[in-house]
């Protein structure tokens, strides 16, 4: 017989289902706030749940249509239509504003402006071919070769000096050389029937039925063709040219012949009111412009105009008689002017013009200067250090001077000489038919080939992204005056030992000045801009959906979403195929999980609640039970 123990009871048992089911409740609700807490980093669990609460809260105008009229299934496909055709609109102007941004078109801004104006550099040429006493001699024989072909081709008697008559015996011999060469390269006169198969770049001739030209032949005689005018007077001008080059490059140092002859050139040089000095000028010989003097070259010391005008720019008395000239290379009388840009070349044939003899040339400039943008809005350069052509001049890169540049590269790649109109480069030499026996017919070759712009000089050559032009516009008026001749020349032989017997034709008078203190300055400016396209993108957007940069956002993150959802989903599924599919099995091993009445759960065990109660009994006697426990009593016998 046993007896409790003074300690009291351990009692244990189910909890009460009603208690279990407000702690199922507790855990469910702090599961919830847990899940709650965790919404940062949780997404929709559907592309339905997304797409409604998008077009449920946009700001985006017309989307909560695609909701609101879910019911009715013909609205819900009309909007939906609506929805996407406004989209396609808006991003097909969209497109169209991408493409105008980025075809990058400029703005041209024209400004006035007034202030003292740089005086540009002046050059003036004689227009006189001067027969310089180192080659005078080889000039004397080309004459007389050219007397010669001029009294068989068209029967005329060229007039020469009598010292050119007198020497001509003792010149016989040392012209054999020169004559071997021009017979090499003889002047012809051909009927037009027997021209038919010249090269293009023999010109058409309408008005008479033969042309006259000079033969160019290759080094070895296999291939020759016709360089032919249809005028005799051009002809024989670019023929004694041609062998008047050959002279020249002949000579050692034939560009230092020139030798300065400022007073019997210039009679009376002023700028501004003041006298010109040699400080003002440089000097150099072109092969048909004779000499040329440049005016207010020096980049030490520029004339300013202090005020437009006539009196406050540059006049010059200029001799225009021909002394000691070469008859068949220059045909013209006067002077030759041209306005350029300081660290310019002057390309006296390109932007030049003559001056008439007896006449007071006034000439009024405006100073206008164009600044173009580069990059991607123009192929212009800014130095002509981006360009693939080497400059060859001696000044800062236009384009003449790339272009010319350009040719003479290439006549020193093809030919293997120097072209002697333009600068020499370097470890070439000039072209003389002495050394260069073809250099003339592969000149001319290399010359339609350069104008039919084959060998892509005008195409490399970009131009300039800073210009400055002057527009010239020129007077004309007698000078001097019937009434002031007398006087005019009296004082100008005795200051200048002006003798000459035909007075008119011998002198000119030359003006140059500013016509007004205005410039005009062409620049551009981006047409199209960032904050032009973003305004013009926020306007389109506005125009189809009334929404702004927020709603913007809103789509971005539907974007966002869809995409996380969709990767979420995909992993989902990815992983349910690995958890369904069973674990490879052995060979011989048999499933026997067909046979099992009910297959064991392949997720996470099910999860159960085992409590135990143990509840202390009280120590004193009144307390204690009568009788045995329901749930049984522990004693001692």
């Amino acid at each position: 017989m046993g007896t409790a123990p003074p300690g009291g009871s351990v009692k244990t048992g189910k909890m009460p289902e009603g208690e279990k089911t407000r702690q199922c409740k507790q855990e469910e609700e702090q599961q919830q706030k847990e899940e709650e807490r965790e919404g940062l980093i949780e997404f929709y669990s559907s592309y339905q749940e997304l797409f409604q609460f998008f077009c449920s809260n946009t700001t985006i105008h017309g989307a909560i249509r695609l909701v609101c009229s879910k019911k009715n299934k013909m609205k819900t496909a009309f909007w939906s239509v609506l929805f996407f055709l406004t989209f396609g609109l808006m991003y097909w102007q969209f497109g169209i504003l991408y493409r105008e941004y980025f075809s990058y078109p400029v703005n041209l801004n024209l400004n006035l402006n007034s202030d003292r104006l740089t005086f540009p550099a002046v050059t003036l040429c004689t227009l006189n071919p001067y027969r310089y006493s180192a080659i005078r001699r080889k000039l004397d024989e080309l004459d007389q070769i050219t007397h010669q072909t001029l009294l068989e081709l068209y029967d005329y008697n060229m007039s020469l000096a009598r010292s050119d008559w007198s020497t001509l015996s003792t010149q016989k011999r040392s012209s054999r050389s020169l004559l071997h060469h021009v017979q090499r390269h003889p002047l012809r006169r051909q009927k037009r029937d027997n021209l038919v198969n010249l090269p293009e770049n023999s010109p058409s001739v309408d008005k008479n039925d033969w042309k006259i030209g000079f033969v160019l032949c290759s080094e070895n005689n296999k291939d020759c063709f016709h360089q032919a005018y249809s005028s005799g007077v051009d002809a024989v001008r670019e023929w004694y040219s041609f062998h008047y080059i050959n002279i020249l490059a002949q000579m050692p140092d034939a560009k230092a012949l020139d030798e300065s002859d400022f007073e019997n050139f210039i009679y009376a040089c002023r700028f501004n009111e003041a006298t010109c000095d040699k400080a003002n000028y440089t000097h150099f010989h072109h092969p048909l412009y004779g000499k040329c003097y440049t005016f207010n070259d020096n980049s030490s010391s520029l004339w300013t105009s202090s005020l437009p005008g006539i009196n406050n720019g540059l006049s010059l008395v200029v001799r225009t008689e021909q002394n000691d000239f070469i008859p068949l290379l220059s045909t013209v009388t006067g002077a030759r002017v041209m306005v350029h840009d300081q660290n310019e070349p002057a390309f006296m044939d390109d932007g030049g013009f003559n001056v008439r003899p007896g006449i007071e040339t006034s000439i009024s400039m405006r100073k206008e200067m164009t600044v173009r943008l580069g990059g991607s809005y123009s192929d212009c350069t800014e130095d002509g250090s981006d360009v693939p052509v080497q400059n060859l001049y001696s000044s800062r890169y236009t384009e003449q001077v790339c272009i010319r540049s350009c040719f003479q590269l290439n006549m020193v790649e093809r030919c293997g000489c120097a072209y002697y109109f333009y600068p020499l480069p370097a470890g070439a030499e000039y072209c003389d038919y002495t050394k260069h026996v073809a250099w003339g017919y592969c000149y001319y070759k290399l010359l339609a080939e350069f104008k039919a712009d084959v060998l892509g000089c005008f195409h490399k050559c970009r131009k300039p992204c800073k210009m400055t032009e002057y527009q010239l516009s020129a007077g004309y008026s007698r000078w001097p005056s019937a009434v002031s001749e007398d006087w005019v020349f009296y004082m100008l032989s005795q200051q200048n030992k002006y003798n000459i017997t035909s007075k008119r034709n011998g002198v000119a008078k030359v003006n140059i000045f500013f016509e007004e203190w205005n410039y005009k300055t062409n620049g551009e400016s981006p047409a199209f801009t960032v904050v032009t396209l973003l305004s013009q993108l926020g306007n389109q957007w506005s125009l189809w959906f009334g929404s702004s940069v927020l709603s913007v956002m809103e789509l971005a993150e539907l974007i966002l979403d869809f995409i996380a959802i969709t990767f979420i989903l995909a992993l989902r599924w990815f992983r349910s195929r690995q958890q369904l599919s069973p674990p490879g099995l052995p060979p011989n091993s048999h499933n026997i999980t067909a046979f099992q009445d009910e297959a064991p759960g392949l997720s996470a065990p099910h999860r159960f609640t085992v409590e135990a109660v143990v509840t202390m009994l009280p120590s004193y006697n009144s307390l204690e039970p009568r009788g045995p426990s329901r749930d049984g009593e522990v004693g001692h016998e």
